[in-house]
C-alpha cells in the first residue's frame, strides 16, 4: 500500500478503533492561545509534537529524533499501540507530516500513513472538523525498535562524500544550495555539502499534495541515479528532506536515509562546504 492516503480513505475509517490520527504540524504552525478556537483539527486527532516531545532534549539542534526509549515512552503516553493504524497530517498541506511518517518507520512501525494534502485537503473535501485534540487516552503498548540507519549524523555523511555508491540530495532551494542567498538561521554559512545534488522539495508538491508517481519520476530521474547504493536526504533542519525522501520512496528507490542535523548542523560547523551550482 502507498504511504499516502486520501481524505476520503481516512473519513471512511474514523470509527476504526485501531485508527490513530496525529497532527504533526511543526511549532511555528501551531496557533496561539487566542487563536485556538478558530483553528480546526481532524476529529479525534492527537498532537504529535516533534519539536518539544518526540525529540532529543539534549541536542542544540531542532527536533532531532529521540533515542528508542524516549520515543517509545512518548508514544505510549500518546496512547499508541503496536496494532495502531497511524495517519499523520499537518496544517500546511504535505509539509511536516512526512517527517513524522519516517520517524515511525524508523521505529519499525509499518502501519503508518500520510494524509496527502493534510488539513488543507481535508477542508477542501468538506470533511468534519473539530476544535480540540483528543487527550483522554489510555496509555498504549507501543514498543518500537529504532533502526539507526534511517537517520544518520554528520560524521556518516562526511564519510560518504567520496563514495561512488552514495548520493546526498539537498531539499533546499537552488538559491540556498548555491549560496546565492543567506541562510535564514543566524550564524549558518551558505552553500552545500560537497558532492551533493539539489532537488528542491517545492518541485514535488502540487499546491498542497505530493504529485503522483508518474509526475514525480521524471523529476527524480534527473537527480537520483537508480543504481546508487544509498540515498541521503538533507535540507535545512531535517523536515523537508523527508518530502523528497517520500517522493523517492513512492518512485521505488530503496536504502533511504535522512541526515537529521542537515544544514543547520553542517553550515553551523567547520565541515567542508561548496558554493555555486
Amino acid at each position: 500500500m502507498s504511504p499516502l492516503v486520501s481524505a476520503q480513505w481516512l473519513s471512511q475509517r474514523l470509527s476504526d478503533p485501531n485508527l490513530v490520527i496525529l497532527d504533526a504540524s511543526i511549532t511555528f504552525q501551531i496557533p496561539t492561545e487566542t487563536e485556538k478556537d478558530t483553528i480546526h483539527k481532524i476529529p479525534g486527532a492527537r498532537r504529535f509534537d516533534y519539536d518539544k516531545v518526540f525529540c532529543d532534549p539534549d541536542s542544540h539542534l531542532p527536533h532531532m529524533i529521540p533515542d528508542e526509549e524516549r520515543f517509545n515512552q512518548c508514544a505510549r503516553e500518546l496512547g499508541l499501540n503496536q496494532n495502531s493504524v497511524i495517519v499523520v497530517y499537518d496544517n500546511s498541506g504535505t509539509f511536516a507530516s512526512p517527517r513524522a511518517w519516517w520517524m515511525f518507520r524508523s521505529m519499525g512501525h509499518q502501519q503508518v500513513y500520510i494524509l496527502n494534502g493534510g488539513l488543507t485537503e481535508w477542508k477542501q473535501q468538506g470533511k468534519p472538523l473539530a476544535t480540540e485534540y483528543q487527550t483522554n487516552v489510555k496509555p498504549g503498548d507501543f514498543s518500537g525498535n529504532l533502526h539507526a540507519d534511517f537517520f544518520v549524523d554528520a560524521d556518516y555523511v562526511l564519510g560518504q562524500i567520496n563514495q561512488e555508491n552514495s548520493i546526498t540530495i539537498d531539499a533546499r532551494s537552488q538559491e540556498r544550495f548555491s549560496g546565492a542567498v543567506p541562510e535564514p538561521r543566524e550564524g549558518i554559512r551558505s552553500g552545500h555539502i560537497p558532492g551533493s545534488a539539489c532537488l528542491s522539495f517545492t518541485q514535488l508538491i502540487d499546491q498542497h499534495t505530493l504529485k503522483p508517481a508518474e509526475a514525480l519520476r521524471p523529476l527524480m530521474d534527473k537527480v537520483l541515479p537508480h543504481d546508487a547504493g544509498e540515498y541521503i536526504f538533507s535540507c535545512g533542519s531535517g523536515v523537508t528532506a523527508c518530502i523528497v525522501l517520500l517522493a523517492a520512496y513512492v518512485c521505488g528507490y530503496q536504502n533511504l536515509k535522512v541526515y537529521d542535523g542537515s544544514w543547520t548542523e553542517w553550515g553551523g560547523s567547520q565541515l567542508p562546504i561548496m558554493t555555486g551550482e
